[in-house]
């Protein structure tokens, strides 16, 4: 961070504000927002306490940085996606059967259904 460039800025600030606020309010703008300043970082305070409480332990654990939208970079995205090479080490998840999962609804194996002028493919007029 550049200390230099943010104190000249804050130097700017306070010369505005004297200019502005005049030398006699000054004192009592400047308690105004101490205190702004603190029931800010108090509201904050209890915001992150509630969030631990409520969505537990676990919370301190997150790299909140890695979950920032602004760092990806769809360009990239797409160029490792299409890039990426195939696993082909990994076997497919077998299919669970009938046997196995007592649940699992017994389905007809999928046709291909080929469509001609005389038969088209369905159609519905009101869904367009």
């Amino acid at each position: 961070m550049n200390w230099g460039l943010d104190m000249d800025k804050l130097l700017l600030i306070g010369i505005v504000a004297v200019l502005i606020i005049g030398p006699e309010r000054l004192p009592k703008a400047a308690e105004a927002f101490r205190g702004f300043t603190r029931r800010a970082a108090e509201y904050l305070r209890e915001t992150k306490t509630k969030m631990k409480d409520e969505l537990g332990p676990d919370i301190d654990e997150v790299d909140w940085r890695k979950l920032d939208p602004r760092q990806y970079d769809p360009r990239r995205i797409i160029r490792d996606a299409l890039f990426e090479e195939p696993d082909f080490d990994s076997a497919p998840a077998a299919p669970t059967s009938v046997a196995t999962d007592p649940v699992a609804p017994v389905r007809a194996p999928m046709t291909r259904t080929a469509f001609t002028r005389t038969t088209p493919p369905p159609f519905d007029a009101e869904a367009t």
